[in-house]
């Protein structure tokens, strides 16, 4: 406690804050009235000076009365100094620089290699910092660049144990839009680890620091799922042509995708020529294919158009088909093995709501994390790009349309959990359909519905509660119950149009149309869902 008292300043030593009073003390003065004083840093206080955030040490004096319970009086201490360390990251190297709230560098530019020695290089670089800064906060922040930055960052989230650190892993899309607005033209590993220095301290609201991520292992199958699935995808491409020229007959059972019984045909029949030498009876054997079927195949296949009989082209398809078949088992096993291993009570959660499975609440989970990311919903939505754009200047024509904008993975997640809901959810499929019945386009209708069922997940996940239709039907009752009020336009608010004013035929036709809307009561903005049934 001497030693901290020593450090501070004369003034605050003599003056402590108590019970809103303050009591002027000296050293000798303090174990005289039989306290004992016991010096300790509480957690910092924050508050915000223009773009940056300040934090305030705050020194407590722990005094023991006899006979009394323990007080604790408080006295404000210096500025702790904030210091923001960026990392660009590239393949089996980094770029570090650390910048003062200033954006100025106080640690010039340097690399490390991803190896043990690299990392343990960084950590004697990071303590002999805090040696030197002892009252010091160091911000970490990577971005995320498809996998190269977890060694890193793990190795940051490690150090936070032993060093006053808080690590982070940016939105790439931010840090470059952040540089842009600076008028940066260079690009350089130099200049991007000081782009993500200088994000964290100019959107330090938009930085969330973590501690541990704990879907890591979770979000790595599912990236593999998706390496498979779009292996697949490739083959079934390269497949389609050598099909046209082979038997393209064959082509007409396959306008929604290629059929297993299809994939199975072309395995023991890769040809037209050889599915016309075939029996009726062995083609019927394979599972799905009726003897009327076969008796069809193999008439068709006799008077085919193919172009293709070599040997080559046949073994090119059938080399094809195993291939498709093994990692279509493949995914199939990985993601029974997923839901079987998933122990996140959220997605347990999500699968409530009619029309969401393992595999769609596993990827809405991974792209959400946690709904305390998102204040509100408009928030999540325009995380999906679903927030409506509306654009419009003088005389245009404009209308609303989705954003579309940011990352189209959780899009297609939420697209298609919307299509199976429209067929199974009573909830969704009415909306659907009382839209579709009053005009509206199927894929507009399909957006709102999209924008619907985001609604629905986030409520659920930040009330911890399952689907249940019944609290939706309560809220679409209170606003279909709830009047709007006259519709009044704030730009003018200190005019009124002018009939005199020089404008256009078509801004004077937009001007007698708003007349005629604020004159009717009964006017709607937007869509309002009509009363539930």
């Amino acid at each position: 406690m001497k030693d901290i008292m020593k450090k501070l300043p004369v003034n605050q030593v003599k003056e402590l804050s108590f019970f809103g009073k303050t009591i002027k003390m000296t050293e000798e003065e303090v174990p005289a009235l039989g306290f004992e004083p016991v010096g300790q840093f509480l957690p910092s206080a924050r508050f915000k000076s223009g773009n940056n955030m300040v934090h305030r040490h705050r020194i407590s004096t722990r005094l023991i009365i006899p006979g009394t319970s323990l007080i604790t009086l408080y006295q404000k201490g210096g500025v702790m100094n904030n210091y923001y360390l960026g990392v660009d990251i590239s393949k089996g190297y980094a770029d570090f620089v650390i910048l003062n709230d200033k954006k100025k560098p106080v640690e010039e530019n340097f690399q490390m290699d991803d190896t043990f020695e690299g990392h343990s290089r960084l950590y004697e670089i990071l303590c002999t910092f805090c040696e030197d800064h002892p009252e010091c906060t160091i911000y970490a922040a990577v971005e995320s660049t498809g996998g190269y930055e977890n060694n890193w960052f793990n190795a940051l989230v490690k150090f936070q144990g032993t060093l006053n650190l808080r690590t982070a892993r940016l939105n790439p899309l931010g840090v470059n839009a952040n540089s842009k607005a600076d008028l940066k033209r260079n690009v350089t590993d130099k200049i991007s680890a000081q782009n993500v220095a200088e994000y964290m301290i100019a959107h330090p609201e938009k930085v969330s620091y973590q501690q541990q991520n704990h879907l890591a292992s979770l979000r790595k199958q599912w990236g593999f799922i998706n390496m498979l699935t779009k292996q697949s995808t490739q083959l079934f491409n390269q497949l389609e042509p050598l099909l046209y020229s082979a038997n393209p007959e064959l082509l007409a059972y396959c306008k929604d995708g290629i059929p297993g019984w299809v994939l199975k045909l072309l395995m023991r029949y890769p040809t037209a020529s050889d599915l016309s030498n075939a029996r009726v009876v062995s083609v019927s054997r394979i599972p799905y294919i009726s003897s009327a079927r076969a008796q069809e195949l193999v008439t068709v296949a006799k008077r085919s158009v193919a172009s293709a009989t070599d040997e080559i082209t046949a073994q090119l398809i059938i080399e094809t088909v195993k291939q498709i078949l093994h990692l279509k088992k493949i995914i199939t096993s990985q993601i029974d093995l997923m839901a079987k291993h998933c122990s996140v009570p959220e997605v347990d959660l999500l699968k409530s709501f009619i029309g969401i499975r393992d595999y769609s609440a596993i990827g809405l989970i991974l792209e959400i994390v946690t709904a305390e990311r998102f204040p509100s919903v408009k928030k999540l939505a325009s995380f999906f790009g679903l927030h409506p754009v509306y654009k419009i200047s003088g005389d245009g024509v404009g209308r609303f349309r989705m954003s579309k904008k940011g990352r189209k993975e959780p899009r297609k997640i939420l697209f298609m959990v919307t299509l199976t809901a429209i067929r199974s959810n009573p909830l969704i499929q009415g909306i659907y359909l009382e839209h579709t019945q009053k005009g509206m386009e199927k894929m507009a209708a399909i957006g709102l519905c999209m924008h619907k069922t985001l609604r629905i997940i986030y409520g659920m996940l930040k009330n911890n509660m399952a689907f249940d239709p019944k609290i939706d039907w309560k809220n679409r009752e209170k606003n279909y119950q709830f009047k709007k009020k006259a519709h009044q336009d704030k730009n003018r608010r200190y005019q009124a149009f002018d009939a005199k004013a020089p404008i256009s035929r078509r801004q004077n036709s937009k001007r007698e149309e708003r007349k005629q809307s604020h004159s009717d009561n009964n006017t709607n903005n937007g869509i309002i869902a009509s009363a539930p049934i």
